[in-house]
């Protein structure tokens, strides 16, 4: 699928995601497509749960999985759609590289997380004021206030946050500040939303039986792409199936035969929960 969004069109959910941290497009995929990625996601976690390393606790009943791509049969469409296209080269440059798929899944029970961001702000960005990097999100399930929202202070990814432990978990007496600007989301399947992982948010309390399982496409410009940070692995015969305007885009190794993933990307602040 080519690039057929005009400028016009892109350039308002551009400014959003400068301005808050984080845009959306509404109905995006068809809702058949999304009951697909969420069966794929369940599956990947009832694997991924049953073996050691197979997934990352982000507080207490709450996880994040990564998967290799061919792993979700929505990948390539998602990947390829226009809006993702046109936000990936527009914030990132035209050589942009998909370096992450994965999934994030709350269940009944679990709680509020601390405010914090993904990673520590690099210099690009608390300096110059420059997104590196963007992930995008989409929701399995039309999501509900009892099924734990995304909580999102906008604004805030331009906080340097040097003082903050690692960066990333802004002390409990600032709390207040972000909890006064937080902004929940309620996403419907076919929704995808653009954000930086710089703004700070949380998960929220889950209260329903359901769970929320939202798949995580994290993409990075040209510049900072780095396979030691992340390694998405293709089978051969997956990746030459794939159209060439998208293999451009991945950074990856193409193998034989795919491997369990031991998780790599543990964020050792959210693992007890906020203690609110």
């Amino acid at each position: 699928m080519s690039l057929t969004l005009s400028d016009s069109v892109v350039q308002p959910p551009v400014a959003d995601l400068l301005r808050d941290g984080i845009t959306s497009l509404r109905g995006a995929f068809p809702v058949e497509l999304i009951d697909g990625l969420r069966e794929d996601m369940e599956i990947a976690y009832a694997e991924a749960i049953s073996r050691p390393d197979g997934a990352v606790g982000r507080g207490p009943n709450r996880w994040y999985v990564e998967v290799h791509p061919e792993y979700l049969r929505a990948f390539a469409q998602i990947a390829t759609h226009p809006w993702v296209q046109a936000m990936s080269e527009s914030v990132l440059g035209p050589d942009y590289k998909f370096v992450e798929v994965g999934f994030d899944v709350p269940f009944q029970g679990a709680k509020n997380q601390p405010w914090h961001r993904d990673f520590r702000s690099p210099p690009e960005t608390w300096r110059d004021r420059r997104l590196t990097s963007l992930a995008f999100n989409l929701t399995g399930v039309d999501v509900t206030p009892d099924m734990g929202p995304f909580e999102i202070a906008p604004g805030t990814q331009w906080h340097a946050g040097h003082e903050w432990k690692h960066g990333m978990f802004p002390p409990k007496d600032e709390w207040p500040q972000f909890a006064a600007l937080g902004q929940r989301k309620f996403p419907s399947r076919g929704d995808i939303s653009c954000r930086t992982a710089l703004t700070i948010h949380r998960g929220t309390e889950h209260a329903s039986p359901v769970s929320r399982p939202v798949m995580i496409l994290g993409v990075v410009a040209a510049e900072v792409a780095n396979p030691d940070e992340h390694d998405l692995r293709l089978t051969r015969s997956y990746y030459e199936s794939l159209e060439p305007a998208l293999r451009e885009h991945l950074l990856c190794r193409v193998v034989e035969t795919l491997e369990p993933i031991s998780q790599r990307h543990d964020i050792e602040g959210l693992v007890m929960g906020a203690d609110e």
